[in-house]
């Protein structure tokens, strides 16, 4: 914006008219001081620049997994600080850093340097809130404790050099250390009832020893060396080889086993003994800035769990008729007809993953249809490692380095194959890989004029409701063909909704367990092991699964707004690439930023985005 500017000048004109005439004229005046102006706002947006770099280098430094995902290796021989000290330390710096933010007087910024300063302080609010509420204090959980973080983290960490291993090994010792400051955290909250289920706590007791259990080569933290680099000599490979082995069974096993006794002898059996976090003192304000969060509106639990309601009466609808295409008189009926058909479960775990991988290189080909940005890395689909199979969703994305040099990864679920149905794996695909969370990410991660916090954002309900959005554009593109694969992509929509009313259910109406998985059994075509393993997902990570369908239905909403507005001028690749070029956005901040794209491309002023490079 230029409003300082043009402010300065009008007050500079209206006071040099009463001046004598033997000085400058108005116009000579003015020159000089709006120069002056606008060397103050380049100096206020330098320093506001300078603080947006100050503040992700302490990220990164804080976080230095997040760093070694992101292919920034000056911390990659350490795990982040996990103790309550260093929590409290960080809370300080943060409100430090959200003072000095705000301070910075945003007038005459360019939108894009306003927007920055107005999402980094909601952040750094964010943040303190969370503290506040003691989030973190429950850090064990059966789908991200610490014990299934570190094990899974190994995939992420590069091995291309001797270096790469040295710095493994110091991580590996350091293990023991990492997990007695979770046990304080854990402590902690145990004092303060901030404690998760206990049946799920149970879960986690299992998970940590089927990692602890393997030893030496057999353990998951010994897959590198599995597959040295020519670059690291043999006498380096023996070396690295032989003390690795060793922090893993001197270090690395000891901590879990000791881990895995507190849970079980100290920390599950004072777990909380209903699902809902209502439970928790404080839960209620807890959940309500969980939904905010998670969704980026203002929705109040009651409103999403109405719409869920409603959208699920909508796809039933939508899959009823293709039940009775096929012949049968209702929805029910085909459901249990398919659950006893074998050609729609999976014949092993290989033809899950390359079914993965056959829908991937089908859509590649069709990307620029629908896009002038296009993602420059490769996304590869692999195997859930065995010990958390149980507990895993069916697939998860795992973003690759900026600069390409590790892939955006796919992990799929192929545990208990028999009894996976396929029919849901293209739209899964989409979602996860092409053209939804690898695409996304892989664009944002490298636009070239967003500062790093941008380029990393995290909303869910945009990176989520994203993914959500586009499994629908296969069906745009002309895939789905079959009725039954359209099927399968609206019973992945109905899960969706299902979600609006089960985590709203558990968490805002009190819902028990058995309640959740008879409204699943009944609103759903999952199968069994993810009917269990989803219920367990919404118990444990209140809100998340909302971000979803309200990402889906608001991209949705933006996208009948600017073709009902520009009709002949909408471009379908124009709208995609003004949703994707700004990074992960909250939903409000995106439906500004959609309006002021309409408004310019009726101006005939639509701005040209840079691609991704």
């Amino acid at each position: 914006m230029k409003t300082l500017p043009l402010l300065i000048c009008a007050s500079l004109l209206g006071s040099v008219t009463v001046i004598s005439s033997t000085m400058a004229s108005p116009v000579q005046a003015a020159a000089p001081a709006a120069q002056a102006a606008q060397t103050d706002v380049a100096s206020r947006v330098k320093a506001l620049n300078a603080l947006l770099a100050e503040q992700w280098q302490h990220t990164l430094q804080n976080s230095p997994e997040f760093a070694t995902i992101l292919g920034d290796l000056r911390y990659n021989d350490r795990w982040s600080d996990f103790s309550l000290a260093h929590a409290a330390a960080e809370n300080k710096v943060t409100a430090d850093f959200l003072k000095r933010f705000e301070a910075i007087d945003t007038r005459g910024f360019s939108d894009t340097d306003k927007l920055n300063q107005q999402l980094m302080v909601r952040q750094l609010k964010d943040s303190l809130k969370a503290y506040d509420l003691k989030l973190n204090e429950m850090p064990l959980d059966q789908m991200s404790g610490i014990h299934l973080q570190l094990a899974g983290f190994v995939s992420s960490i590069p091995f291309d050099n001797t270096k790469e291993y040295e710095d493994y090994l110091a991580r590996l010792k350091a293990v023991p250390k990492s997990f007695d400051q979770v046990i304080g955290v854990a402590r902690q909250g145990m004092a303060d009832k901030m404690m998760p289920p206990k049946y799920l706590l149970e879960k986690v007791v299992t998970q940590i020893a089927s990692i602890e259990k393997p030893a030496g080569l057999d353990s998951v933290f010994a897959e590198p060396l599995k597959h040295f680099p020519k670059s690291v000599s043999p006498a380096d490979q023996k070396r690295l080889r032989d003390a690795i082995l060793a922090a893993i069974d001197q270090d690395v096993r000891p901590a879990y086993r000791k881990l895995g006794e507190f849970v079980a002898k100290d920390y599950a059996p004072h777990g909380r003994a209903e699902p809902g976090i209502w439970a928790l003192p404080n839960g209620d304000a807890i959940y309500r800035f969980d939904v905010e969060q998670m969704t980026t509106t203002d929705q109040t639990p009651e409103q999403i769990h109405q719409l869920g309601l409603a959208e699920v009466k909508r796809i039933e609808g939508e899959m009823t008729r293709i039940a009775k295409t096929q012949g049968y008189p209702d929805l029910a009926s085909f459901r249990a007809a398919l659950k006893k058909n074998p050609k729609v479960f999976a014949t092993s775990r290989e033809d899950i993953l390359n079914r993965y991988r056959g829908y991937l290189a089908q859509m590649q080909p069709e990307l620029p249809k629908l896009f002038g940005l296009l993602p420059k890395t490769r996304v590869v689909v692999m195997p859930v490692e065995p010990f958390r199979e149980k507990e895993a969703p069916g697939a998860e994305y795992h973003q690759g380095t900026p600069d390409g040099s590790r892939p955006g990864q796919i992990f799929v679920n192929t545990g208990d194959f028999a009894h996976r149905n396929v029919l849901d794996i293209e739209s899964t695909a989409y979602h996860e890989g092409i053209p939804g969370h690898h695409m996304q990410i892989s664009i944002a991660q490298t636009l070239p004029l967003l500062p790093p916090f941008r380029q990393q954002a995290g909303y869910t309900a945009y990176i989520e409701g994203w993914a959500l959005y586009a499994e629908q554009l296969g069906r745009e593109i002309g895939f789905y063909k079959d009725p039954l694969s359209y099927y399968g992509h609206l019973s992945d929509e109905l899960l969706r909704a299902d979600r609006l009313v089960l985590d709203t259910g558990v968490h805002y109406k009190h819902w028990t367990r058995q309640q959740m998985v008879d409204f699943f059994h009944a609103h759903s075509s999952e199968d069994e092991p993810d009917v269990q393993a989803e219920t367990d997902r919404y118990v444990t990570w209140p809100g998340q699964a909302l971000a979803y369908k309200m990402g889906e239905l608001k991209i949705l909403e933006l996208r009948a707004r600017a073709k009902n507005e520009l009709g002949d001028r909408f471009d379908i690749r124009a709208f995609h690439d003004e949703i994707l070029s700004g990074g992960a956005l909250p939903l409000d901040v995106l439906d500004t930023r959609v309006n002021d794209w309409i408004a310019a491309v009726k101006a005939g002023k639509a701005p040209v985005h840079p691609v991704a490079e």
